[in-house]
């Protein structure tokens, strides 16, 4: 049983594709493994969090990049890992039965080379306990020349299709800020049956050795997260917001979240819920002071729900610079 200390405020819970949340707080793929990482971490509960994101899961094993995989960057850090991992026969039959359910929500994150990839991936997951599926639309299309899926709106609408015919399970999409016209990919998504969007991805940069004059990565490229791309993560949830809030379609918003007032900036977008990442590297324990003030924050404001803060950006009053706050 969870102890007080444990749970989270009961203003912070909310609903997200008809899942019931203790917290707004989702632990986004690649950062937390299979849902085990942080349990080790000795003050760390997965009921801080209401959901957890596994590995990207591709349908055969894999072994990932060569090393360097990681490099810290003044505001945030490169990664290009490669999709390490068991392949989604071991992850359904081997690492979902040792989850615990009852603790939190847990996303499968699907990923493929082909769209048949995605959908056979997707099956499987469909058929096992997992809440939700994310389709991670940034893996590059080998058919295709190696474009990402998810920076060509039709090509990641034809991912979405398929997948949607295979399984009854909230389908989120996770959408690149490496496209053209966000809103517009967004909308063909929604048009594909997608449930939800998560924004955004990892933009891409790189890293250079002066001294050597190579790449530190050994993929070259990377995918960068972190506060560096906070206000860009934060423009981009606003405006999938226009597109997304007729449809009743909520938002994952993620992109350089490090304490409360960051995920309260997401929110007040149009984020639904926000994914917590890079900033659990420097802090394992942030989530539940991310909870404490968004908790706080609500109470100051006299707001009842999380939810009722969701996309109340007031365009047309007072600037910014003028309205301080803390949390």
């Amino acid at each position: 049983m969870a102890t007080a200390a444990e749970k989270c405020p009961e203003n912070i819970a909310t609903t997200f594709c008809g899942l019931s949340l203790a917290s707004p707080i989702v632990l986004l793929s690649g950062c937390v493994g299979f849902g085990e990482e942080y349990t080790r971490v000795e003050g760390f509960s997965n009921r801080h969090v209401g959901a957890i994101v596994l590995k990207g899961t591709t349908l055969e094993p894999r072994q990932g990049n060569s090393p360097h995989r990681v490099y810290e960057t003044p505001m945030g850090m490169l990664n290009a890992i490669g999709l390490q991992n068991p392949g989604a026969h071991k992850v359904v039959n081997q690492i979902l039965p040792t989850l615990d359910f009852a603790e939190t929500r847990f996303i499968a994150n699907v990923c493929g080379s082909v769209i048949e990839d995605y959908v056979e991936v997707t099956r499987l997951f469909d058929d096992s306990p997992i809440d939700a599926i994310e389709i991670n639309i940034s893996c590059p299309n080998v058919k295709e020349g190696g474009v990402a899926f998810g920076n060509v709106p039709d090509m990641a609408a034809r991912v979405v299709a398929a997948c949607r015919k295979v399984t009854s399970k909230p389908l989120i999409t996770k959408l690149s800020p490496n496209q053209t016209d966000i809103k517009e990919g967004a909308r063909r998504c929604i048009e594909a049956g997608t449930d939800a969007l998560s924004v955004i991805n990892t933009m891409m940069g790189m890293a250079i050795n002066s001294e050597t004059r190579r790449p530190v990565l050994g993929n070259v490229q990377g995918g960068l997260s972190g506060p560096a791309i906070k206000p860009i993560a934060l423009l981009k949830v606003h405006q999938v917001r226009e597109v997304a809030a007729p449809h009743g379609i909520p938002i994952i918003g993620q992109g350089g979240i490090m304490n409360a007032r960051d995920a309260l900036e997401f929110i007040i977008a149009g984020a639904d819920t926000v994914g917590v990442g890079t900033a659990l590297f420097y802090d394992p324990l942030l989530c539940s002071k991310i909870n404490t003030g968004i908790s706080d924050y609500l109470v100051r404001h006299n707001i009842a729900r999380v939810s009722d803060l969701v996309g109340t950006l007031d365009l047309g009053g007072d600037s910014a610079l003028e309205a301080c706050y803390s949390c």
